[in-house]
């Protein structure tokens, strides 16, 4: 139950509040993921009035506010057209009109276009206090393993110059994904591939200098990749072709 609700003008002032020791306080974008928790007695701290609903590009940096909606990112044409697209896929128009790329990060699993490009991008997490960064990868590997309370994601950082192509396997066009293939290609000849589909997370599949050993590491890390939803024989044959889309586009 919610007990009490705090709207700060500053985020220093939502960081004091997420920093206390009683009530449990958790910070509230959109408010999709709060009106699903089973947690005890509990305080939340709107973030509308924090100015953290921007999206800046800056040389070659994006920077998307952690209170950007997804419908912001399907609207933007800043943006490359897959990031767009991921947004658009994650969930229906009306929740894309509340629901935030924080939130989406917080509360994604491993079947979510969204966190699948983001991973792809190898996008930065700006946290407060302190501007701390950590990458995207970093944060989905501890996720759950400590609690985020005092802290707050305030942006999130990706490559502007890095082109990005995604494929993805559903039972229909607007159901949830069984398998995604993600790949992003920086004007070096950095290329980073990238897997969902199934489980807790996406994982990161190569980033190397080119796209070389992709297949390989890609079968190998779906070997145990068999659910409810698909035998890890499938997902390692379709991601084959998923994969061979990808980098025939770049």
């Amino acid at each position: 139950m919610i007990i009490e609700y705090h709207r700060p003008k500053s985020l220093d002032e939502a960081v004091a509040l997420l920093q206390r020791p009683y009530p449990l306080t958790i910070p509230l974008g959109g408010g999709i993921t709060v009106s699903r928790m089973k947690e005890p007695d509990c305080a939340v701290v709107d973030l509308q009035d924090l100015g953290l609903n921007q999206i800046v590009s800056q040389g070659n940096i994006i920077k998307i506010g952690a209170a950007v909606t997804l419908q912001q990112l399907v609207e933007d044409e800043g943006l490359q057209p897959e990031l767009s697209l991921a947004a658009r896929k994650e969930t229906t128009y009306n929740l894309r009109q509340r629901a935030t790329v924080a939130g989406s990060i917080v509360s994604g699993d491993g079947r979510s276009h969204l966190l699948t490009v983001l991973l792809a991008l190898d996008a930065t997490l700006i946290w407060a206090p302190g501007e701390k960064q950590t990458s995207l990868g970093d944060y989905l590997a501890l996720r759950g393993a400590r609690p985020l309370d005092g802290v707050l994601i305030t942006e999130i950082r990706v490559a502007k110059n890095a082109q990005l192509k995604y494929e993805y396997v559903a039972r229909t066009p607007e159901d949830r994904p069984i398998l995604l293939v993600a790949v992003a290609k920086w004007p070096s000849g950095r290329t980073r591939t990238v897997v969902g589909g199934f489980g807790k997370a996406p994982g990161l599949v190569v980033d190397g200098p080119d796209a070389g050993g992709a297949p390989m590491a890609l079968r190998a890390m779906l070997q145990d990749a068999g659910d409810e939803w698909a035998s890890a024989t499938y997902r390692q044959e379709v991601a084959q072709v998923l994969l061979k889309r990808c980098l025939s586009a770049l």
